[in-house]
């Protein structure tokens, strides 16, 4: 970001207009005007930005998510700011009436050469909107598009307005920025001197080496410094070409210049002629071979099939082909423009079907024969046949299309029903079929037969009717009678005719799903054996592998803190967030603290469309995968609670939970680290294990991006209030949620009325941390004895619990913390909370379980010392009667 000495440099150098400059002045300094969400199918989100120093908005992954990724690497833009403030726009309306409206920008930029706002759209939404618009949206000669009514807002500032289209976007550079982009943000140690000249040694040992041979040809050297040269120029690749993950056609040089004197030489040697290699040739092209013309009839892989004119077969193998077309002996025919009878001719046979297009080689074959006694079929008819032929090769240029029969053209095409009974029939399907009130086609049916008798119309059959509501779209009409959530469902799946970026990326880490189940199993108490319901599972997968990156299990609904956890415990195991991570709509992923740790470790977030459940697939499979592979094999699982009428006491799962929070996570980890990670999976033709290792040791470990599980970061991951400090108070401390925490720490003057970083733990709201005197001190609670062991949680049920009484009894006063203290302490507390303390208490066998809550070091080593839970040995813990040894335990072991 600029300063704002360099700015006033800028606001001079661009002479802006001191309206101009208020303008910009007001943008910089404020917040985004409105917060954005995902709509009409859109994945949105929030980016890091490394450039801007904060996180960016965008709605739409496919559209603003590219043009920032372009913003961020660009070096003539120096700022770029999300949702600005709202500007009004005037324009002629569709009818001509004027129309102004207050619109607000995706993005304003400042550039090198100027300043103004940028709104971006999908390049197939625009035709709709100009029709709609004409007047708000142009298309350009040079197939750009254009507002003029923003241009018109912005020149009098001396600014500008751009449409951005999303077919003005190189995909093929956005997925390699993409692949680049942890050697581009992320500082990293420079390659030494040998490695680079080791590198560059092998990538000039041989013309256009591929990147999957410069790969394979390395020795001590890593894939990461390979692609720490492609990122910093040192090596080129031109990254507009092909895709990186594509190693096996990416030619790789020492520079620019190589590479276009490579380009240069390959195209004067082998590019001659247009379609010079037989890659590029597929069945049916015209050849050219000894002035004579030759029609290619199959590419195999090891011979190339040709016609004569004379109609004999001809098979060549490829290589003396391919010599061929490089002494320019065959060349490939120019085709001619066709004439409006190809063109009908081609309609004719496009239009065939395949019953018909048998029937008319049949009869070529006929026509064929020297001997007519040997057909099947009388002279006349041959006769009749060989003129269709004549006809055809008149008129469309090829006698075949006149031997195709016209079946689909003959019978009575004129519509039986008048066009009152049409329109009679549309009327009650659209107003009553088709409506909330989900008539049953019987009854419509009748009311439409009472009409047309009324109006004296014939009365069309009640299998026409059907008829004409099995033709309307199937999904439009799922919407209109059960709402857009059941139309879902039929959404056609959306094939990409064009490439853009994978939808599960093109390496590890760089998308993973992070989800929450309930599931299908009841629990009880360790303790005391008292039935505490159904257990909450959060599941982080990595899109690419399929593999399950962290589960975490638990009693407490979704909330920040199952994120958390989840997030803890996959830097413990990994040491790493991923690049982008997707989550749904839900209230725990968009809580400040979550969100402000993704964006301080550089973790883009995404946000699936609310009610598309289709967007998260890698997600919801594996959560049906782990019940029915898992957990509908264990006694107490609920699946007969589907059928609810068929539940009777003796059979339901409440009365036959066995399993305990702690012993239900301890297979479940075993199950998912072991498991399935060593099952092949169907999309992958391996399993997810090898998928993963594979693709991090093709895209590099990516070392330098890794996340050390320190106090720094546990303390990160922790909630604080929402200014993110406290103010230390004389003799009281510092106050977090309502409740003051003292340290020891907070005595000296110097600390007094001054504002330190603070943060509370979820789990034990008896404790709370500050950072005093670089580093972090454990502070404790004014009611420390009757705080100490109870969850946020837990202090939210009370809370509740003492606010429902004081209504009962028409007090009106507010909640201390003293007050609850109290509460907790007494043994009046509502069933409720103590079915929580419960619960926590089961928690904490599942935190004994979790690497980054143990204390210890990560277990997830380089890949080839990774180890999963040894089944035998839990089998075998399970098996033996112990202690329970997590009783005096604080839940976060570190902090102590």
């Amino acid at each position: 970001m600029l300063s704002e000495e360099l700015f006033e440099v800028w606001c001079i150098q661009h002479k802006l207009s001191e309206q101009a400059k208020t303008i910009i002045q007001r943008i910089r300094s404020s917040p985004p005007s409105r917060l954005v969400r995902g709509a009409a199918g859109n994945v949105s989100g929030r980016y890091p930005s490394q450039k801007m120093g904060c996180t960016i908005q965008f709605e739409s992954h496919r559209g603003e998510l590219a043009f920032i990724y372009q913003m961020e690497h660009d070096p003539m833009v120096l700022e770029f700011y999300d949702q600005p403030e709202a500007i009004k726009l005037v324009y002629p309306g569709k009818t001509g009436k004027p129309v102004g409206l207050f619109h607000t920008p995706d993005f304003f930029l400042l550039l090198t050469s100027g300043a103004g706002w940028a709104e971006c759209k999908m390049e197939e939404q625009l035709p709709h909107l100009a029709e709609q618009m004409p007047h708000r949206y142009v298309h350009n000669a040079d197939r750009t598009w254009s507002s003029p009514p923003g241009k018109a807002y912005a020149q009098p500032f001396g600014l500008f307005y751009r449409l951005q289209s999303s077919a003005q976007i190189d995909w093929v550079y956005q997925r390699n920025l993409r692949f680049l982009e942890d050697y581009l943000r992320f500082s990293r140690a420079p390659v030494s001197t040998e490695v680079i000249i080791a590198i560059r040694t092998l990538v000039m040992s041989k013309p256009a080496l591929s990147l999957l041979e410069v790969l394979e040809g390395l020795q001590t050297e890593t894939p990461d410094d390979v692609y720490a040269l492609i990122a910093s120029e040192q090596l080129y690749v031109d990254l507009s070409h092909t895709p990186l993950a594509d190693a096996g056609h990416v030619q790789v040089f020492v520079d620019r210049e190589q590479a276009a004197a490579y380009s240069t030489l390959s195209q004067s040697a082998f590019h001659l002629f247009p379609g010079s290699s037989s890659h590029s040739l597929v069945p049916g092209t015209l050849l050219w071979w000894d002035g004579k013309p030759w029609r290619l009839l199959n590419l195999g892989e090891t011979a190339i099939t040709l016609l004569s004119p004379e109609k004999r077969v001809v098979d060549l193998p490829i290589e003396i082909f391919e010599d061929l077309l490089r002494q320019r002996k065959v060349t490939i025919a120019t085709p001619e423009p066709d004439t409006p009878g190809q063109a009908k001719g081609h309609a004719h046979v496009t239009s065939a079907s395949p019953e018909q297009l048998e029937v008319a080689t049949e009869r070529y074959k006929l026509l064929g024969r020297v001997v007519p006694e040997e057909t099947v079929v009388s002279a006349r008819t041959l006769q009749r046949w060989r003129m269709q032929f004549r006809t055809a090769e008149a008129i469309y240029g090829h006698g075949f299309i006149g031997l195709i029969p016209g079946r689909n053209r003959q019978g009575n095409h004129v519509p039986r029903l008048g066009q009152s009974v049409e329109q009679l029939l549309e009327k009650y399907i659209t107003e009553h079929y088709e409506t909330l009130k989900q008539q049953s086609k019987t009854a419509v049916y009748l009311l439409l037969e009472r009409e047309a008798k009324a109006q004296g119309l014939p009365v069309p059959s009640y299998r026409t009717f059907l008829n004409r509501i099995a033709k309307r779209d199937r999904r439009e009409q799922t919407r209109l009678r059960q709402g857009p959530r059941a139309a879902a469902q039929l959404d056609p799946w959306v094939w990409e005719l064009e490439q853009t970026t994978p939808k599960h990326g093109d390496r590890p880490w760089e998308i993973v799903h992070m989800d929450h189940t309930e599931f299908d199993i009841e629990l009880v108490s360790a303790r005391t054996g008292q039935p505490l319901g159904r257990p909450w599972a959060t599941f982080v997968t990595d899109a690419f592998s399929r593999r399950l990156l962290v589960v975490y299990l638990t009693f407490d609904p979704p909330s920040y803190r199952s994120c958390m956890m989840a997030l803890r415990e996959c830097v413990w195991r990994y040491g790493r967030f991923p690049q982008t991570l997707i989550v749904d709509g839900g209230s725990d992923f968009r809580s400040v603290y979550f969100e402000a740790l993704l964006a301080y470790y550089s973790c883009t977030k995404a946000s699936r469309p609310w009610a598309q459940p289709r967007y998260g697939s890698v997600c919801e499979r594996l959560f049906g995968t782990a019940n029915t592979q898992f957990v509908h094999n264990l006694t107490g699982n609920t699946q007969i609670t589907r059928q609810v009428r068929q539940v009777t006491k003796s059979v339901d799962p409440k009365h036959h939970a066995v399993w305990t929070l702690g012993d239900l996570y301890s297979y479940l980890i075993a199950w998912a680290y072991e498991v399935y990670d060593m099952t092949p999976h169907p999309a992958l033709d391996m399993s997810p294990r090898e998928a993963f290792r594979t693709g991090m040791a093709r895209s590099g470990e990516r070392i330098h991006c890794s996340i050390d599980y320190d106090d720094t970061f546990r303390f990160f991951s922790l909630p604080t209030t929402p200014k993110g400090s406290a103010q230390v108070e004389p003799g009281r401390g510092v106050k977090i949620n309502y409740v003051y925490y003292w340290s020891d720490e907070f005595r000296p003057a110097p600390i007094e009325h001054t504002q330190v970083p603070v943060r509370s733990d979820p789990f034990d709201i008896g404790r709370a941390y500050a950072f005093v005197k670089s580093r972090w001190v454990p502070c404790i609670s004014e009611y420390y004895l009757q705080f100490k062991g109870h969850s946020e949680r837990e202090v939210l049920l009370a809370t509740a619990e003492l606010r429902k009484r004081w209504q009962k009894h028409a007090k009106h006063a507010s909640i201390t913390a003293k007050r609850l203290a109290e509460f907790l302490a007494s043994a009046e507390a509502h069933e409720v909370v103590l079915t929580q303390r419960l619960q926590d208490a089961e928690g904490q066998d599942v935190f004994a379980q979790m690497g980054g809550m143990r204390g210890h070091h990560p277990s997830e080593m380089p890949l080839a010392t990774e180890k999963g839970p040894d089944l035998a040995q839990m089998e075998q813990e399970l098996t033996c009667e112990k202690e329970d040894v997590y009783a005096n335990l604080e839940i976060y072991e570190e902090y102590q």
